[in-house]
């Protein structure tokens, strides 16, 4: 058996409950058993990892992993619903919330509104999430009090790092403390029911997580969190991320590589179909 840093492989690990997952109880899990969440794109990371998680994110992040994209912003509302429709099709035990991508909600809280009930209506999903602190507060709390169950954002915000120059580290100047705590109040005020805090300072994400009464979820943040979320590929070691925040589980990339490789080896050599592999005639219909 392969025991990664301590810890059973996936296939070992103890399953979570088989009771369907809901906003009310991620919402009550503030201070308890931390939150374990990853992100799925599709239908058989969900069947695969929905048994062993409490919530999947389905990431505006799919625009690099799965589309080759260099940032979130190109990833289009069709293609977030066309993923989300793909891993309710597991029909997960998992709470799944979906990103709201950039460009389908901060125009207005109309605009907003209308891209969650897309959301909702055509994936089967449970909830949408939104990239913002104070000053996406109005939009949440719009949201919320038209039934529409909402995951806020802060700290490193992904959609607007043409604005910040990059993916830099939220809190790494003190002074703006305050400012980041202001902001977790104000979406959990408007009605979130949880909040992600991305590459955050630790203690001020520690901090945050103290001052607030709705769960956090931390990616980059602090062990202190409610939760934890990581990028499903990044954990399973398919992509080749340097973040600081990620810890691989698995080195499934040098998986496929070998995997490949003996194939190819097996078809260049016409080792590959064996007689057991193919067809032969026969006088009765057999698949």
């Amino acid at each position: 058996m392969c025991v990664i840093d301590g810890r059973l492989p996936l296939s070992q690990a103890q399953p979570k409950s088989s009771t369907r997952q809901s906003v009310p109880k991620i919402r009550a899990r503030k201070g308890g058993e931390p939150i374990v969440c990853v992100t799925a794109y599709t239908r058989a990371i969900a069947e695969i990892a929905g048994p062993l998680v409490d919530l999947f994110i389905v990431g505006d992040s799919l625009a690099s992993v799965i589309y080759g994209h260099d940032t979130t912003l190109p990833i289009s509302l069709e293609t977030m619903i066309a993923h989300a429709q793909a891993v309710m099709r597991a029909r997960p035990k998992a709470l799944v919330v979906v990103d709201l991508p950039f460009g389908s909600y901060e125009a207005s809280k109309e605009q907003a509104l209308q891209s969650a009930i897309r959301v909702l209506k055509e994936s089967g999903a449970d909830a949408v999430k939104l990239e913002g602190g104070a000053a996406m507060a109005e939009t949440v709390g719009f949201l919320t009090a038209r039934a529409i169950p909402v995951m806020g954002h802060i700290g490193l915000l992904p959609q607007s790092t043409r604005v910040l120059g990059g993916y830099a580290l939220a809190g790494r100047d003190k002074a703006k403390w305050p400012a980041l705590v202001e902001d977790a109040k104000a979406v959990e005020a408007a009605g979130a029911f949880a909040l992600v805090i991305e590459k955050t300072v630790e203690e001020l994400a520690a901090e945050i997580t103290r001052s607030t009464a709705v769960p956090t979820i931390g990616i980059g943040a602090s062990a202190a969190c409610d939760g934890q979320v990581l990028v499903v590929d990044d954990l399973l070691g398919l992509t080749e991320s340097t973040a600081r925040f990620v810890r691989r589980y698995a080195n499934l990339r040098e998986i496929v590589q070998k995997a490949v490789s003996t194939y190819a080896e097996d078809v260049r050599k016409r080792r590959f179909p064996a007689t057991e592999e193919t067809y032969p005639a026969r006088t009765n219909s057999e698949d």
